[in-house]
């Protein structure tokens, strides 16, 4: 029960906060889920990058997450990767929590979403995530680091984000 209301107390500040918009950079030094060093310097090695924003009580997002591995597989030839961000793995003081860390990568396993998970930092969750309304939300980044369109809210099925990768890839 604390746990959702810490999300629905970062989700209203969100809802308070500008949002993040087509062309604004996006920008971040963090962890991967298994420990890895990443930031936004990612973006330079693909056309497009998918940021899934997800989060480990939500069901839309773990039922998109089979697709979304397919998806990710399916475009790599293109330039196209997908990147996780888990977006409650974080407790109240910025710090991962264990049990969330735990859930996620069982989510992983079992719905075999091998592709790079992002750990947000309290940096992130009052930048780029803090306009986040509701999970999932994807954004498209370019090769720049800057938003494609507009925030993406719910899942889709693969067949679905394939049409809005191709129709990105063809702009």
């Amino acid at each position: 029960m604390k746990k959702i209301a810490m999300m629905i107390a970062l989700l209203s500040v969100g809802i308070l906060a500008f949002a993040q918009k087509a062309g604004d950079a996006v920008s971040f030094s963090t962890k991967t889920l298994d420990g890895t060093e990443i930031t936004d310097r990612m973006f330079a090695k693909n056309k497009i990058t998918m940021l899934n924003v997800w989060g480990t009580f939500c069901g839309p997002c773990i039922r998109e997450m089979p697709d979304l591995a397919k998806l990710n597989e399916a475009n790599k030839a293109k330039g196209v990767e997908v990147v996780g961000i888990v977006i409650d793995i974080l407790d109240r003081k910025g710090a991962v929590d264990p049990r969330i860390k735990s859930a996620a990568e069982s989510i992983i396993s079992q719905t075999g979403a091998r592709y790079t998970h992002i750990i947000p930092n309290l940096a992130m969750m009052s930048g780029l995530l803090r306009n986040i309304q509701a999970v999932p939300t994807t954004i498209f980044v370019d090769s720049n680091g800057r938003q494609i369109g507009q925030a993406y809210l719910g899942s889709r099925s693969q067949k679905d984000w394939q049409k809005i990768i191709d129709s990105l890839l063809s702009k």
